[in-house]
């Protein structure tokens, strides 16, 4: 299909222009453009309204998947464990992680399609195969948590959300949601995607941890992980040299 007038062209190809009255029939009316990069993802097909769940399915499991599986063995899912073991109250830890994600992811997705806005579309996609493929192999190196680092005057909820938020920085999970984030260019879906992955991923170190440390090779999951993060930078690279 050819390039149509108004298209905008990403580095993960055409996205072709939603008119304003698509929108109010997907959406209702009284529909008023706001920032397209909330939602929106990647490619828009011109069979907008059969393929539209397909396309928003996309980020939310390829962002889950990614950080769910990278989370194994990070230091933030051993955190988990030890505030789980801690507190002996597993849902309130789960909630100071779900409020501390959020806010962490939100931003970082923010950052990521801040940049994808602004940096050439080749650009971006040599950007993002360089990137993922370092995260691949940062993945490979276990993590440690520092037992000197947890605050323990603010309750378990607080904790948990102070310190989740605190370890995420520049964590390779934060550093990722960026990522996906401009590869997707959509804060809510990305965010939404990597929130439940760090949920799923944290909750077997809440729940079962140490069941889960005993049965479950981390070797194995650190090597998993970073193959699914070199794949992302081998799709990018290709194209990155599709655009040559």
């Amino acid at each position: 299909m050819g390039r149509r007038r108004g298209d905008r062209h990403t580095a993960f190809g055409p996205v072709p222009h939603l008119a304003i009255g698509e929108a109010n029939e997907t959406f209702g009316q009284g529909f008023s453009p706001g920032p397209r990069s909330f939602v929106r993802c990647g490619s828009t097909p011109a069979s907008h309204h059969a393929s539209q769940p397909e396309s928003h399915l996309e980020p939310i499991l390829s962002s889950f998947f990614l950080v769910a599986i990278s989370e194994m063995g990070d230091k933030t899912q051993l955190l988990a464990f030890s505030l789980a073991a801690r507190y002996h109250r597993p849902w309130v830890v789960m909630g100071g992680i779900l409020a501390a994600t959020v806010l962490n992811h939100a931003l970082a997705s923010g950052v990521g399609v801040y940049v994808s806005e602004h940096v050439p579309p080749r650009l971006m996609a040599a950007v993002l195969a360089a990137t993922f493929i370092v995260f691949g192999l940062w993945t490979l190196k276990p993590d440690t948590l520092d037992q000197d680092a947890k605050p323990d005057r603010f309750g378990p909820f607080l904790t948990t959300a102070v310190l989740f938020f605190l370890a995420e920085m520049a964590d390779k999970t934060q550093l990722a949601t960026v990522a996906l984030a401009a590869r997707y260019q959509s804060i809510v879906l990305v965010t939404m995607g990597t929130t439940l992955g760090m949920l799923a991923s944290d909750g077997l170190a809440v729940f079962v941890g140490e069941r889960l440390a005993q049965r479950i090779p981390m070797k194995w999951i650190r090597v998993a992980a970073a193959s699914v993060f070199i794949a992302f930078g081998a799709a990018s690279a290709w194209t990155a040299l599709r655009m040559a």
